[in-house]
């Protein structure tokens, strides 16, 4: 990973980079905020400012992974859980201020009937999903070892930390705060073994996923937009090598965010 000027270090003005959605109230701010503050490409970024929603933050984050480059994200989009509140004055300020969340994410091994491989990253979660009215059949393995030995379900998922309020908390999987150093495991629709609302697991294991009866119920794999249709195996570890940077209003934290989701309504 590249090294990356910290933009809080006293005495400097990092270079910045605007990234946006199709939006146009997001292709306006981009165009805005560039006038106002300049901007780099970016390669050339200290810093770069995402505008749109949470789909724009993904995107940006998975276009920087080799970088590392820190991301500011200002919502433009809808829902904006990974986004801070937009706004044109006292952009570096806020900037300098910010507080740093560091995510890892997910690879994705999956291997279709034929024996081919396909490798993806995700920052949220990756999810294995039937393809038609049949019900998946999928045997879990942890670390080498068989820990559910046919789940029946209309799918089942991987989260990261920063994936837990996404589509795992949609599942009705556990919230994670982002210094756990652990995964969940989620059902998607379980109904056998009815009662099992999946697992919390460390940030180290290596799950497998098993697609039973493959010709008659089909499985994709996602990792968060990449998508492999009829698979027959997926592995799924996290990438410790690999971090990526988000920058967060002071007081705003993606950790206060994850606890205050625990208390909404």
């Amino acid at each position: 990973m590249t090294a990356v000027l910290d933009p809080r270090s006293p005495g400097t003005s990092p270079r910045l980079a605007f990234v946006a959605s199709d939006r146009p109230e997001a292709q306006s701010a981009r165009r805005e905020l560039s006038a106002r503050y300049g901007g780099v490409t970016e390669d050339e970024a200290d810093v770069i400012v995402s505008l749109g929603g949470d789909g724009q933050m993904l995107e940006t984050l998975h276009a920087n992974l080799r970088r590392g480059t820190p991301v500011f994200g200002m919502n433009r989009g809808s829902v904006g859980f990974l986004m801070n509140d937009y706004a044109e004055d006292d952009l570096l300020e806020r900037i300098a201020e910010a507080e740093r969340t560091v995510i890892h994410p997910l690879q994705m091994d999956a291997w279709s009937e034929t024996g081919a491989v396909q490798t993806g990253l995700a920052l949220n979660e990756v999810s294995l999903l039937r393809q038609t009215r049949q019900s998946a059949k999928l045997r879990i393995t942890i670390d080498g070892k068989v820990r559910l030995e046919e789940l029946i379900c209309d799918g089942c998922l991987v989260a990261t930390p920063a994936g837990s309020t996404a589509y795992n908390l949609s599942a009705h999987g556990p919230i994670i705060p982002l210094d756990a150093r652990i995964m969940a495991l989620t059902p998607i629709s379980a109904f056998r073994p009815r009662r099992w609302r999946g697992a919390l697991l460390s940030h180290g294991a290596r799950v497998r996923f098993e697609v039973l009866e493959p010709d008659k119920r089909p499985v994709s794999a996602t990792a968060d937009g990449f998508e492999v249709r009829r698979v027959a195996r997926v592995d799924v570890f996290e990438r410790r090598d690999l971090q990526l940077t988000m920058l967060f209003d002071a007081g705003r934290s993606f950790d206060e965010r994850v606890l205050a989701e625990q208390f909404a309504g």
